[in-house]
């Protein structure tokens, strides 16, 4: 019989031993997820390119400079208004890639197969996977299958991995915030996780929610061409903005203001979340980014994003502060301010 953890012996363990046995709430992108990752897999693993806590890792080789970078999927339903867990896949660790600047180059693709889900959906999964790689102009070069128990998998599981290549100049970290850089948001927020509830709560409006998944390289690049010195790219997925921009201010070590009139929401977003409780700053999103730059470049960079079809709605919605490091605030409607935490758990699970 194996002795009992120690639990003395962890860094930092008070935030873990509340939950003595995991959650949902510790992959969902929020404090609890925050805890598991600094308090047990940073110390463990712990190494210079794993302490940046980026969307990927920044490596040396061969006097290049490489992004690799890998995600798991394991979104319920298989097949959701403007996507699949195929396509998130790809287009996930796309653009994680990218928000290191990097130009995407390859992908593995690791499949964890339900016993029972039948060839025909699989195929499609599949077919759907291969054309969203295509798209993003990326390749598959590797993978694996496995099978697992009926009841155990939920359909299908997929890793997959990616390696891209960074350009000579481009540092983008999370640490490189800087008070009085601008907020920059590529478009509309919360609508992929209001896409995935409203498939699971039967919810209906006039016009149907669609996930906004997509890859961003593409934009990344054509930001880069006009303000290479960006600061900070993320792409707010779990946890939405709120998670990101405090992973950011923690980082940096600086405060983010923002107001609330300037976040982008469509209205049938605003509407689902309103009628399920929820705060679309909170919501995932998997085709947005997030963009910290300096103040003289904010200009530039909108002109950028709003000339390409996945940032015609980027808006600036706040900047970065010398106050409050690590706290990210608010104005709301009424000229009061509000503190945006980074939540506990997870209030959409399942969602990528």
């Amino acid at each position: 019989m194996s002795e009992p953890i120690d639990f003395d012996h962890w860094v930092c363990p008070l935030p873990l031993r509340d939950t003595p046995q995991i959650v949902l709430g510790h992959g969902g992108g929020g404090k609890l997820s925050q805890d598991l990752v600094e308090h047990l897999f940073l110390p463990a693993f712990a190494n210079d390119a794993l302490a940046s806590l980026a969307d990927g890792a920044a490596l040396n080789i061969g006097g290049a400079r490489l992004a690799f970078s890998t995600d798991s999927y394991v979104v319920r339903p298989l097949f959701f208004p403007g996507g699949s867990i195929a396509d998130l896949a790809v287009n996930g660790t796309v653009n994680d890639l990218a928000m290191l600047g990097a130009k995407p180059l390859f992908l593995s693709a690791g499949m964890i197969i339900e016993e029972g889900l039948s060839i025909q959906a699989l195929g499609t999964l599949v077919e759907a996977m291969a054309a969203a790689a295509r798209a993003a102009g990326v390749q598959i070069v590797t993978g694996d299958t496995k099978v697992v128990d009926k009841g155990h998998g939920d359909g299908l599981y997929i890793n997959t991995s990616g390696i891209g290549l960074i350009p000579d100049g481009i540092h983008i970290a999370p640490q490189n915030a800087r008070p009085g850089d601008v907020v920059l948001v590529s478009g509309m927020i919360g609508d992929h996780g209001m896409a995935i509830m409203s498939v699971r709560e039967g919810l209906e409006f006039e016009t149907i929610i669609e996930s906004d998944s997509a890859p961003l390289h593409e934009l990344v690049a054509a930001m880069l061409d006009v303000a290479p010195n960006i600061h900070v790219l993320r792409d707010p997925t779990r946890g939405g903005v709120a998670s990101a921009l405090n992973e950011i201010a923690k980082a940096s070590g600086v405060g983010v203001a923002l107001e609330d009139r300037l976040l982008p929401v469509r209205a049938e977003v605003a509407a689902a979340c309103e009628l399920l409780g929820m705060d679309p700053i909170y919501v995932a999103n998997e085709g947005k980014l997030l963009a910290i730059a300096p103040p003289e470049r904010a200009d530039a960079l909108l002109d950028a994003m709003r000339a390409h079809p996945l940032g015609r709605d980027a808006v600036r919605i706040g900047q970065v502060v010398e106050a409050h490091p690590g706290v990210v605030v608010s104005r709301t409607g009424i000229g009061g301010t509000r503190v945006v935490s980074m939540q506990i758990g997870e209030q959409l699970p399942r969602i990528c």
